[in-house]
């Protein structure tokens, strides 16, 4: 059995995984139906300035609005972090949570907390006028920032493709960006185009994704979850199938005995997993296709998923991957 550290650090990664894959919750904004309001869809590229005031219809329904272009804004997820460097307009962030940690200049951005708790305080003292939250954002904590005249936005991905091109563009009106938003969402939707391409005519092995294994359990990614849906549309077949959610057992996956197992390239995830017993007669660790991939660009839904699905379907398929 591996070393109690590694099984903490195993944990935080189920952790971690199960906030970006999980709901929100917000509250109902102003609503002045003389002020321009802000659908789903992408901005269309034909206006260069956003016009303020506006309303924006977050991913709850909540309409919210901007009165003037934000100036301080802090964000409560590592995606929305991503997108705000992806936008270029990562000097209006004075504020972001602990997990975020890419690129490597948010180092220099103040930490406000965690997604679950973060500082009100703090945020207050950082005189933000805006912060945008994603998953797992308390309605409690959204309310102390509404009480303090801070503008709380909640865009969340809700787990899909469509969902991540629909916060980019929101993003891009609301920052005074959405030309930049445009150009990443078309390049976004020509990759993942490109790699369903190419996986098309290709064989498709029996795939297993590891968030979790050994002494706490083990968990993957089941039926119903984004991660089943990119395997499957990355030209693999999910063992985990099986079950709904998250968790599962050591029992059936040794019954499946996946062609292809998946793991994080962090935390010395593959090492553990492969000197673990009852993995180590597993098809996939004799024959050395236990494969590790860079999970952040899967697990958060951002400007980086269609690169993360591009990886995850390399994985699969190895060298037939062209």
């Amino acid at each position: 059995m591996y070393k109690k550290s590694k099984s903490t650090k195993l944990i935080l990664v189920l952790f971690l995984v199960m906030l970006v894959f999980s709901g929100c919750s917000g509250k109902k904004g102003e609503n002045d139906p003389s002020v321009p309001s802000v659908e789903t869809e992408t901005p269309s590229g034909n206006s260069l300035d956003t016009a303020y005031p506006l309303v924006v219809t977050d991913s709850t329904g909540n309409e919210v609005t901007i009165s003037e272009k934000p100036m301080k804004v802090v964000s409560l997820a590592p995606s929305i972090t991503e997108t705000f460097f992806a936008l270029g307009v990562e000097e209006l962030l004075v504020g972001r949570t602990e997990y975020c940690d890419y690129p490597s200049e948010v180092s220099g951005i103040e930490s406000i907390g965690t997604l679950q708790e973060p500082n009100i305080e703090k945020i207050a003292e950082l005189e933000a006028d805006l912060v945008i939250a994603s998953t797992h954002f308390k309605e409690e904590a959204q309310k102390k920032l509404e009480e303090l005249g801070i503008t709380v936005l909640v865009l969340n991905p809700n787990d899909s493709f469509e969902g991540v091109y629909d916060v980019i563009g929101k993003m891009g009106t609301v920052l005074d960006a959405q030309v930049k938003a445009e150009e990443i969402v078309v390049s976004m939707k020509e990759k993942v185009s490109s790699v369903e391409e190419k996986v098309k005519e290709l064989s498709s092995p029996s795939v297993y994704y590891v968030v979790g294994y050994g002494e706490y359990g083990d968990y993957t990614a089941g039926k119903g979850t984004f991660i089943s849906e990119m395997i499957e549309r990355a030209g693999g077949i999910n063992v985990a199938d099986d079950v709904e959610g998250w968790s599962y057992s050591l029992e059936k996956l040794v019954e499946h005995d996946p062609q292809m197992i998946l793991v994080s390239k962090y935390y010395e995830t593959k090492s553990g997993f492969i000197s673990t017993e009852g993995y180590k007669e597993l098809t996939a660790v004799k024959e050395d296709k236990v494969v590790e991939i860079d999970s952040n660009l899967i697990d958060r839904q951002g400007p980086r998923l269609a690169d993360g699905f591009e990886a995850l379907a390399k994985a699969i398929h190895q060298d037939d991957f062209r």
